[in-house]
């Protein structure tokens, strides 16, 4: 079947196993979960899927088969379409004419892909050869390498034309700015739209785009060709999650299947040693993007260490210099792509080809000895599938400089482990703000206006005088802040973050006044932070040892800080809060005030995707409950735009039972761990008690999430207690101990690691080693929201029952919280309080169902969930837990008490082997 413009060509109905080409024979679960995304995928138009599959299912193997398959049908679908439309004008022309002219172009476009496949086939046979003699040739290479030190000179050694060159301000607002990187011919090439404009200039000098050359430059004409008639096609998947090792995993699952070729028809198979035995296939083109943090392997940057940092000072050697003396022009950073056009090319196609993870990128960026952080963008155009962390997805200007153009009709944006998407967006627009920065601020600026004040030209000189207006503003309203919080503070040298009217920041020394959104432009296209700071840096290096560096005040990037501050105050005034807050300063610190920016609504960043994008999919183990992504994400989707699914689990019903155990006898609902009860000391008592029987007939690990440190260590001092209703075996925390290990999780996330080793030491290797000591397993009592609730995988013997104690409610008083619920309620019309009620539960339940999916991480486990609270038994609550869960709830359980639960689990675990 033909495809016209945006229909893609419809699956074959046979063989519905390997429709979807995965590597292995898939559950129905993973069909159904595949046949959604392809679905979406296919309607495009702004679909949205927000897609539940529980870990162990394999989600992410899932949701590339089917991405990749309709990416691969609609991509031959549109290489015809686009023949079809070259020779429309010739419709006038007989039939055998246009019918010559299309096999022509077919043919055509047959041998640019045959080209461009063959290349990178032998990219692929050349990257594994350097690969078996890596480490030779990095030694080898490692002596020719020039050693590069871009870092600050001594004063001795600099003059003031150095010091001119390298910290003076652009001009901005027409005399400068950020566009010595920018400027550039353009060319009129539509490929460069994919770009930042300074990722464009650098293209364009290095002639890595068709149009444009380079004195010395190289290039195949033919090569350029192909790229632009199929290495640019802008079918694109954009996967995202939450961190580098996610992607990692997922990069992992990407090499495992195979796809067929969207090659057009009448191409000839190109061979290469990974189709040898069916030709017909075509290997992923895949791309990692990252920041430059993580990507410069030039040492002089890199080791700058701030993300911030590294940005202004790239951006720095990238501009002209404007030395007068010519022997100590500096030539800029040396990796980038336009020092060496063939270089780049050779990274380009070797990226495309080998399907590399960002480890991956900047080895082959260090051996190639040219800049993988831009070399990267060079093979985005040609990428059909581009993976990227949270953050370089959430942020508009961070798409926009990674070249990143989502298109209506081509892109697709996957978001994986999207349970937390909100609070991430949240996360990357906060902004936080101290009076002591403030001053740092003040201090560092009026060093660097002292030494160049006069030699600034126009703009420059009223910007940093409008920037220091506003250091001044933001300081005498915090110093008045802090005088009436230290007089009126209460004994215990706490403060309550206040909301703060935005308007009265800057309402001193005239900052009202001043257009913030220009400032910050300014502030940010001439790289000011940096170059402050950096001048800051520099006065103070002689007086300090090499050691010390890293220690001075320079290097806390406060007007980097500050400038993320100010940009918070520019976003809208609705969605957002600014919070005051009081240090009162302990360990020997002096007080100090603290302004804080909330989003508090994540639409209105969103957006931007939502609505550029051809589908969107959230996908995640615990996704449920989904009316808050519909609300606050898709607000203006209409419900057949909206896809939901809740997928059941791999395994089978015989091998998860959920218990909810609201008293501890029959009948009886004495279990209510709501604030204002869960601190009675009979609840205290008797969820010791229950968890005693647990551990008696529960083997190998257990695992308790608690809702907050503050509540468990409350428990743990209660239970090591010894009062007349001890037993003669010792209080309750002794009694634990005496049944199996016990490891309790602390506040500190450096030593979660050390505590969950020492609990799967005690667990896996108890019976040779400890069986004395824990002779039934050992005990781990955690928090909802902890280190341990996510992203932690207690499988087998490391997890073999799962309590939740407790619903873990936010504190709706604290001043964060108490904005988000009024700001829900008052947006959310008539029904606004509901809609805020909503959202204050479906928050407590994402985080039970995150420590849920701890445990059962594949087809053959098999585990416990115990659901310690009459709360539980509530339809408005269990409506909200995954349906896998929903499915495996013990009808009645809720009435039948301790004895029937401790009745029933012995049943569940008796008889039962693990898997081998």
């Amino acid at each position: 079947m033909t495809a016209t413009g945006t229909t893609t060509v419809p699956l074959p109905e046979d063989d519905a196993a390997a429709k979807y080409h995965h590597p292995y024979t898939p559950y129905d679960v993973q069909m159904q979960f595949m046949k959604t995304v392809y679905d979406i995928c296919v309607r495009g138009d702004g679909q949205v899927g927000i897609l539940e599959s529980p870990t162990g299912t394999g989600k992410s193997l899932s949701l590339l088969c089917a991405a990749l398959t309709w990416l691969r049908h609609h991509k031959k679908g549109q290489y015809e379409a686009s023949l079809v439309s070259q020779v429309q004008d010739s419709a006038d022309e007989p039939d055998w004419v246009v019918e010559q002219m299309l096999r022509q172009r077919r043919t055509e476009l047959a041998g640019k892909w045959e080209r461009r496949e063959a290349r990178l086939a032998a990219a692929r046979r050349k990257e594994k050869v350097a690969a078996a003699a890596a480490s030779s040739r990095s030694t080898e290479r490692g002596g020719k390498r020039r050693r590069i030190d871009d870092g600050p000179r001594s004063q001795a050694q600099r003059t003031e034309d150095d010091e001119e060159a390298e910290f003076l301000l652009d001009g901005g607002d027409g005399e400068g700015g950020d566009r010595g990187a920018a400027s550039g011919p353009t060319t009129g090439d539509d490929r460069l739209s994919w770009f930042s404009a300074e990722t464009r200039s650098m293209l364009e000098k290095a002639g890595l785009v068709a149009g444009t050359k380079v004195n010395g430059g190289t290039g195949d004409n033919a090569d350029d060709e192909d790229e632009d008639a199929l290495g640019q096609d802008k079918v694109k998947i954009y996967y995202t999650s939450r961190t580098h090792s996610q992607l990692t995993q997922f990069i992992a699952e990407l090499r495992r299947p195979q796809f067929p070729s969207s090659m057009p028809p009448g191409a000839k198979a190109v061979s290469t040693v990974e189709n040898a035995e069916n030709p017909a296939l075509e290997p992923v083109k895949h791309v990692p993007l990252s920041s430059r943090q993580r990507l410069c392997i030039n040492p002089a940057v890199a080791r700058l260490g701030s993300v911030a940092a590294i940005n202004d000072r790239c951006a720095e050697l990238q501009k002209p210099q404007k030395r007068k003396d010519k022997d100590k022009t500096s030539k800029g950073c040396p990796y980038m792509p336009s020092a060496a056009p063939a270089i780049a090319l050779t990274f380009r196609d070797t990226a495309l080809a080998t399907l590399p993870d960002i480890e991956d990128l900047y080895q082959l960026g260090h051996r190639l000895h040219v800049c993988p952080y831009y070399a990267s963008r060079t093979a985005i155009p040609g990428a059909e599938i581009i993976t990227l962390p949270y953050p370089l997805l959430l942020q508009k200007a961070a798409r926009e400089a990674l070249g990143i153009r989502l298109d209506r009709r081509n892109s697709v944006v996957i978001v994986d482990e999207a349970h937390n998407i909100m609070d991430a967006i949240a996360s990357v627009h906060a902004a936080n703000l101290r009076l002591s920065e403030l001053h740092r601020a003040r201090d560092l600026l009026q060093i660097y206006v002292r030494r160049f004040g006069k030699k600034l030209k126009g703009a420059s000189r009223v910007m940093v005088g409008q920037l220091a207006r506003v250091i001044q503003g933001l300081s005498v309203w915090l110093t008045t802040a802090q005088e009436v919080a230290t007089t009126t503070a209460t004994k215990t040298l706490s403060s309550t973050p206040e909301i703060v009217d935005p308007t009265a920041l800057l309402k001193h020394k005239g900052a009202d006044q001043i257009n913030l959104f220009a400032l910050v432009k300014y502030v940010q296209e001439a790289k000011l932070a940096y170059k402050v700071e950096s001048y800051a840096s520099y006065l103070e290096s002689d007086a300090q040892s090499e050691d010390a560096k890293g220690n001075s005040k320079a290097a806390t990037p406060v007007l980097r800080t500050l400038t993320s501050f100010l940009l918070a105050l520019t976003n809208l005034a609705s969605e957002g809060r600014i919070f005051y807050e009081w240090l009162p300063g302990d360990g020997g610190q002096k007080p100090d005030s603290r302004l804080s920016y909330l989003l508090l609504s994540p639409t209105h960043a969103f957006a931007s995707i939502a609505a550029d994008a051809r589908a969107v999919i959230l996908a995640g183990g615990t996704m449920a409950p989904f009316a808050d992504y519909e609300t606050h994400l898709f607000p203006t989707h209409t419900p057949d735009k909206i896809t939901t699914l809740s997928c059941g689990h791999v395994i089978p019903p015989e091998n998860l039972c959920v218990w909810t155990l609201a008293g501890r006898t029959a009948g009886t609902a004495t279990f209510d761990f709501s604030f204002e009860k869960r601190s009675q000391p009979a609840m205290l008592s008797d969820l010791g008690a229950a968890l005693l029987n647990l551990c008696t007939v529960v083997p190998d690990g257990v695992v308790v999430f608690f809702p907050s440190y503050g509540y468990l260590d409350e428990v743990i001092q209660a239970w090591k207690k010894r009062d007349a209703n001890s037993t003669s075996q010792g209080c309750v925390w002794d009694r634990l101990q005496a049944k199996k290990a016990v490891f309790c999780e602390s506040r500190g996330a450096s030593s979660s690691d050390s505590v969950l080793a020492a609990y799967s030491s005690a667990i896996l290797d108890g019976d040779r080693e400890n069986k004395k000591k824990s002779p039934n397993g050992a005990l781990l009592l955690s928090v909802v929201g902890g280190k341990m609730s996510e992203g932690i995988n207690f499988a087998d013997r490391l997890g073999r029952c799962v309590v939740i104690v407790g619903l873990p409610f936010p504190n709706r008083h604290a001043p964060d919280w108490k904005a988000k619920l009024e700001y829900i309620a008052s947006t959310g019309g008539e029904n606004g309080a509901e809609a805020a009620r909503q959202y204050y539960e479906n928050a407590c339940m994402r985080a039970v169902n995150q420590s849920i999916g701890r445990a059962i991480r594949h087809r053959a486990d098999y585990a416990a969930i115990v659901l310690l609270d009459q709360r539980f038994r509530s339809p408005r609550i269990r409506a909200k837990l995954p349906a896998w869960i929903r499915g495996g709830i013990v009808d009645g359980s809720e009435d039948k008490g301790l004895a029937g639960m401790l009745g029933t689990l012995g049943q569940f675990f008796r008889g039962r082997k693990d898997p081998k």
